[in-house]
């Protein structure tokens, strides 16, 4: 294959899809490729659960909400 295969096969790639396209495609296979080296460099150790005090809790429901048990008296039958 020489150089003006290879030219010609980048015109044609660049006419489908876009140098947008193009960009976006290589950004992504860049950060896959960084993430990918990442992992290989050991950091095997799972993340620590965090203690009871650092967990996030859900806030309560507000007051004015009826129970689920309440049955809602407006729907017709």
């Amino acid at each position: 294959m020489s150089i003006t295969h290879l030219i010609i096969l980048l015109v044609v790639v660049v006419l489908i899809f876009g140098t947008k396209k193009l960009r976006n495609i290589g950004a992504d296979l860049g950060g896959a490729v960084r993430d990918f080296k990442k992992g290989l460099d050991g950091n095997d150790a799972k993340p620590e659960e965090p203690s009871p005090d650092e967990r996030l809790r859900a806030d309560p429901p507000p007051a004015g909400t009826p129970n689920p048990s309440q049955r809602d008296t407006t729907e017709p039958k």
